[in-house]
């Protein structure tokens, strides 16, 4: 059997997996780095890597059109390049709606 022979909703249900669990990655990396964890960050970086991977196999497994998903990431691309290049005011600096503002 190949990947290619399951079901849509399985790969779908892998994918969900595997993107959560390089989010999970991602956290422990930063918690590593941050030193709130005991897991080396070398070691939380190579899981993390290995998390990628995961949700890029999974990712290829809903065999996507190549070329509209290399259009769709330059286009987000340059549009997160746009933003890191307005310049900072009011509505995008960050601020929080938790803020001791009218509170």
């Amino acid at each position: 059997m190949k990947i290619s022979d399951l079901p849509i909703r399985t790969r779908l249900i892998q994918f969900a997996e595997e993107c959560a669990e390089a989010s999970q990655a991602a956290l422990k990396l930063i918690r590593a780095m941050d030193g709130d964890t005991p897991v080396p960050e070398h070691k939380a970086a190579v899981h993390l890597l290995e998390e990628i991977a995961d949700v890029y196999v999974s990712a290829l497994a809903l065999d996507p059109d190549p070329m509209t998903i290399e259009a769709i990431a330059r286009q987000k691309t340059n549009r997160w390049e746009a933003r890191l290049n307005e310049p900072k005011t009011e509505t995008n600096r960050g601020t929080s709606c938790h803020s001791a503002e009218g509170a």
